[in-house]
């Protein structure tokens, strides 16, 4: 699926965060004419506008996405509890809101409804991080254009932490989670499918994989910031 447009830019952590941690890719916009030029080939499938930081902008900018030749849709709006009043008197504008307190939990959820209806609901076939794209339907892995040739356990630990990129693993966690909770092998097997995983990902992308001392590891880096 294309991006979605968020507003602002650039967004508040929180709700970068909770974008990437739902899987949605989104490109910020902060007018009308970044809404224009930033636009997709195919379109926008979509848009999340936070009214919190400047409800007139959001507005303003709701109304340019409805009164398109080809409007777009859903537009879904993150506002916080004190402005209900504001979105009531501005129905016609959006699809369906989420307040900053359930933000975090709602994104995906909502989303995923309105988009589902829509028929651009998110594809979940390829997982794709800077030069690194992973094929979940054919367990091809790929970087910088070449082709990695993984045992399935490697894949099935790249597929898991690339998938959360950002979030840090412990080896007990990484285990449970990708091995099985039914496995009995000791942590040093996530050390010896790590050091394969950067060796096979070569010298210029092994820094994709990072160790967190005394914790474990993580994959890349998130879009937002604490």
């Amino acid at each position: 699926m294309e991006p979605l447009a968020c507003f602002p830019d650039p967004p508040s952590p929180g709700l970068a965060k909770a974008l990437d941690s739902a899987g949605y890719a989104f490109t910020a916009v902060a007018n009308a004419d970044a809404v224009r030029e930033l636009e997709p080939t195919e379109g926008w499938p979509g848009a999340v506008i936070s009214v919190v930081e400047s409800p007139e902008a959001a507005f303003s900018l709701c109304r340019v996405l409805r009164q398109r030749d080809e409007p777009v849709a859903p537009v879904l709006l993150v506002a916080n509890a004190d402005q209900l009043a504001t979105l009531d008197s501005h129905k016609e504008l959006f699809d369906d809101f989420t307040l900053t307190e359930a933000m975090s939990d709602e994104i995906e959820m909502r989303l995923g409804h309105l988009l589902w209806k829509t028929g651009r609901g998110k594809h979940h076939d390829v997982i794709a991080y800077g030069p690194l794209a992973l094929n979940l339907e054919t367990y091809q892995a790929v970087v910088a254009g070449r082709s990695l040739d993984l045992t399935f356990m490697e894949y099935e630990l790249l597929r898991f932490l690339a998938a959360r990129p950002g979030k840090v693993f412990t080896r007990e966690v990484l285990l449970a989670r990708v091995w099985g909770y039914e496995y009995f092998g000791g942590a040093r097997t996530v050390d010896v499918h790590i050091r394969r995983l950067r060796a096979k990902l070569g010298e210029e992308n092994a820094h994709l994989i990072e160790t967190v001392r005394s914790v474990g590891y993580r994959f890349g880096k998130a879009r937002w910031s604490p």
